[in-house]
């Protein structure tokens, strides 16, 4: 059931990837706009202040051909950014820069990390050889100072999603301000300014290249590939958070790199890399290759395949050095020297003390700009942008929900039957719903349960209704002719009575991903899974979110309850499901909830949402649509 989401929302998206662009003047129509969207996609907007960078050299490094300046800046207050700053000797004239952003490279010894720029200071040294100034930033996970990237991937941080957070949002952000500093240096001609990097360093040169036409050139390294690979072929598995964008506006990843158009941009990869595949370079490629041709300068984009794995090589960058020298230097002179490591990490070390008052460690609490609970909170504002920025990934053409009951059963004058519908295509669920045989339904109550109330419905159901849940029973590996528990007989003999006293019709309702369509699999399976949602502008509860929707217009379908007032009823660990669900919902009379709305931290997550409302705000925009029903206060 999954992967054929993740395989027909990969079509989709890759589908309509720049398809609206046909001619020069759709593209300079859509890029401003393109732009300012990926901005949002990695939390940069609004954009942080650019407030003084307190950049501070610690100490230099002397080389016959060049100096390394050992140097520090604060991208933010208190977000530093450790780096080596690689100037060639006997400069007459302000020289071009690279900007230079390391992959991931653990360089640690006892415990102390020197930086990821220690393992690719080859390319540094190289660089400023061939007479450019070349600035190594370390990352945020990988500097002197550790901190985090794998958010979603090791460290169920998945409130990440819900602050619209993604680590390339702080690399991004750390890039942008380097550039900074670059123009601010004497020995740097700010006009003539590239960035390159390989694996991590290959995607960040993507996000600064995108988002910042200073960069003249760009030549990022195994870096790219689009959503079939990510999503569908699984390379999702092999990256952490830095390599996405919260897709928010559901592209493909070619539309990122058509943002360089149409500067110089020299695409880089092996043809054996396991994790950046040929053929989705290819595909990006031959996709940015339509916006140069529309610009009438495709001698401005290359493609460089060298034969090898995902690794660092003298082949991969020695077309890089081509590139610059024709780019940024207007020289195709052959490239005369090789790279090599020259010192320790000890010598290429910022900081003889980690600073106290540093934020780098734990920048993702305060990166994102988030809703606050205020007088002038905007209800019809927030419900907008919820619906496009949080379900935006919802299926935007509804066809009909096929409903088909598939098993029923009667006990003690009530019937019990059970009906499978179509949530969207590929998503075919399950409702069970109960009402009395004597009369007909006054009300619809539907319950969304969660994983814990759903193994409790089936104890339930044990007790009257095992026929109709003989697959469910089976699945759950419960017994069906086992004794009951006298507790659950007397819980079932009151729903019943309940259901026949109030002539109530009552479904239970389990999403996609609870009971019956659990994911399975161990956990890293499930997180591994769980993170194809985002990639496609969704998160396993967004699509919940959506399957209750849909399960209650299935339910108005069937005979009896098309116009009866309609509940809802949430199981504790579905609260925000079924609460954001009563948003959309039409003709809701009551939101029954087992306790109110949960911080971004402790509930599921939905992308953005707590940029745009805060809990108590998600309960307001819930009692503005139906009465909301809360355990009463001890």
């Amino acid at each position: 059931m999954f992967m054929e989401h993740f395989r027909a929302g990969t079509r989709t998206l890759a589908e309509r990837s720049l398809a609206e662009v046909r001619t020069l003047d759709d593209w300079n129509k859509h890029k401003v706009a393109a732009r300012q969207q990926l901005f949002e996609m990695l939390g940069l907007d609004p954009l942080p202040p650019k407030t003084n960078l307190k950049a501070t050299v610690t100490g230099t490094l002397d080389h016959p051909d060049f100096t390394v300046e050992k140097l520090h800046f604060q991208s933010r207050p208190g977000l530093y950014v450790t780096a080596n700053v690689y100037v060639p000797k006997n400069l007459s004239a302000p020289a071009p820069a690279i900007l230079y952003v390391c992959g991931h490279a653990v360089v640690k010894t006892n415990g102390v990390s020197y930086g990821n720029k220690v393992g690719y200071q080859h390319w540094g040294a190289w660089f400023a050889r061939n007479g450019y100034v070349a600035m190594l930033v370390d990352t945020v996970q990988l500097g002197e100072l550790e901190g985090v990237h794998h958010g979603t991937h090791g460290k169920d941080m998945w409130w990440w999603n819900s602050r619209g957070y993604t680590s390339a949002g702080a690399e991004a952000w750390n890039c942008i301000r380097a550039l900074d500093y670059l123009q601010s240096r004497k020995d740097v001609d700010g006009t003539r300014l590239g960035v390159t990097g390989r694996s991590g360093g290959g995607a960040y040169s993507w996000w600064i290249a995108a988002l910042d036409d200073r960069i003249k050139a760009a030549c990022p390294t195994a870096g790219i590939t689009d959503l079939q690979n990510h999503v569908v072929d699984g390379c999702v598995e092999g990256h952490c958070d830095c390599m996405f964008m919260v897709n928010t506006y559901r592209w493909d990843y070619a539309q990122v790199a058509a943002l360089v158009a149409p500067r110089p941009l020299l695409i880089v990869n092996t043809d054996k890399d396991n994790i950046f595949p040929l053929d989705g370079v290819v595909r990006v490629h031959e996709r940015v290759r339509d916006i140069y041709d529309l610009h009438n300068q495709p001698e401005r984009l290359g493609l460089i395949i060298t034969e090898g794995p995902h690794k660092d090589t003298q082949e991969l960058q020695v077309p890089v050095m081509r590139w610059f020298n024709k780019w940024l230097k207007q020289s195709e002179a052959p490239v005369p020297n090789y790279a090599e490591k020259l010192f320790t990490g000890q010598q290429l070390k910022v900081f003889e003390k980690l600073p106290p008052d540093e934020i780098t460690t734990k920048c993702y609490e305060n990166f994102t700009q988030l809703a606050v609970d205020s007088a002038s909170f905007d209800p019809k504002k927030a419900l907008a942008e919820l619906q496009t920025k949080t379900f935006g990934g919802w299926p935007t053409a509804t066809g009909p929900a096929n409903v088909r009951q598939v098993a029923a059963t009667e006990t003690d004058g009530v019937r019990l039957s059970v009906h499978e519908f179509d949530s969207e295509t590929g998503i075919r669920l399950r409702f069970y719903l109960a009402q009395s045989i004597a009369a007909p339904a006054k009300a619809l109550h539907l319950e969304t349960v969660d994983e814990s109330n759903w193994k409790q419905q089936l104890q339930l159901a044990k007790a009257g209704f095992a026929s109709a849940f003989s697959e469910e029973l089976a699945g759950a590996g419960i017994d069906p002719k086992a004794a009951v528990a006298p507790q659950l007989q007397q819980q079932f003999n009151q729903w019943m009575g309940y259901i026949r006293d109030h002539q109530a019709a009552y479904i239970t309702f389990a999403p996609r991903g609870v009971g019956p369509t659990a994911m399975g699999g161990d956990k890293r399976y499930q997180t591994q899974m769980r993170r194809r949602f985002m990639l496609l502008g969704e998160t396993l509860a967004s699509t919940q979110v959506w399957d209750v929707h849909r399960a209650s217009q299935a339910a108005r379908s069937l005979p009896g309850l098309g116009t009866v007032p309609l509940h809802f009823h949430a199981s504790p660990e579905m609260t925000e499901v079924a609460t954001f669900a009563a948003l959309f919902e039409p003709k809701l009379v009551s939101l029954t909830l087992a306790q109110a709305p949960r911080g971004d931290k402790e509930a599921p997550d939905f992308l953005n949402w707590a940029r745009f409302v805060t809990p108590g705000q998600l309960l307001q925009l819930a009692e503005q649509k139906a009465k909301v029903n809360l355990p009463k206060k001890r």
